[in-house]
């Protein structure tokens, strides 16, 4: 299936491992030209390496706003605009209520949340202009489902979800397309971070087993694609079933 998106460029944050790299393959396999971003120089390069055809690598810190300037203005210089814009951003350390002190979560909101929507504002009204573009950002199933010991994740990702949405709305007309993706259970690094059975967590969703990051990257390419263009303000939910609610 041609997505109809070769020519573009995309900037996919949190590019260097785990869904925002999967991501950012994806969108190259369809003739994307990709930025990654990311804070490890490192893993940027070895990210890069397992990229078709060329890839921008933009180092930056997103929990410091300063960072994030620096990426609009790197971004741009890379790629001459941005067509995509694929929001990702590692996740904060875990803890409940109890052990979770007021004073971390400014940090957590800064890279889950504000420097999404300082992003969003810098980017998003040039593709208005242009009268296309795509915003897609990763977030989590405990956007719909609370997980248990990641309550800054689970606020800072909340927050986000309703930026976008309202957003989205506001910006349809203009050809822009909004939208965020609710992953649960994948086999990243950040998975094998936060739990030491990893079959046993597999064996706790319906399918017994844990999600592929190249199905979840593919996803991610299709609501960037012409034929997404009236999926709009939608929170996709890509868990292997773990949310049991009916919405």
């Amino acid at each position: 299936m041609d997505l109809g998106i070769s020519g573009r460029t995309a900037l996919v944050t949190g590019g260097s491992t785990g869904l925002g790299l999967a991501s950012a393959q994806a969108l190259a396999a369809e003739g994307v030209r990709v930025a990654l971003a990311s804070r490890s120089a490192e893993k940027l390069a070895a990210a890069a390496a397992t990229i078709d055809g060329e890839v921008a690598n933009l180092t930056v810190d997103l929990g410091d706003p300063s960072g994030v300037d620096a990426l609009v203005g790197d971004a741009t210089a890379a790629l001459g605009q941005i067509d995509i814009l694929v929001l990702n951003g590692g996740g904060p350390p875990p803890g409940n209520f109890a052990s979770t002190p007021a004073d971390a979560y400014p940090t957590a909101l800064q890279l889950n949340l504000l420097s999404m929507v300082a992003l969003t504002k810098a980017f998003v009204p040039t593709m208005q202009e242009r009268g296309w573009g795509r915003v897609v950002a990763i977030t989590s199933a405990a956007v719909r489902q609370p997980m248990d010991t990641l309550i800054l994740s689970n606020t800072a990702r909340s927050g986000l979800t309703a930026f976008l949405k309202t957003t989205a709305l506001e910006v349809a007309g203009d050809g822009v397309v909004v939208n965020t993706v609710q992953p649960g259970l994948h086999a990243t690094d950040r998975l094998h971070q936060l739990y030491d059975d990893l079959d046993g967590v597999a064996a706790s969703v319906p399918t017994g087993r844990l999600g592929d990051p190249g199905d979840f990257g593919r996803i991610v390419a299709f609501l960037c694609s012409e034929s997404a263009k009236s999926i709009i303000g939608a929170s996709l939910s890509v868990d292997s079933g773990a949310v049991k609610g009916l919405q």
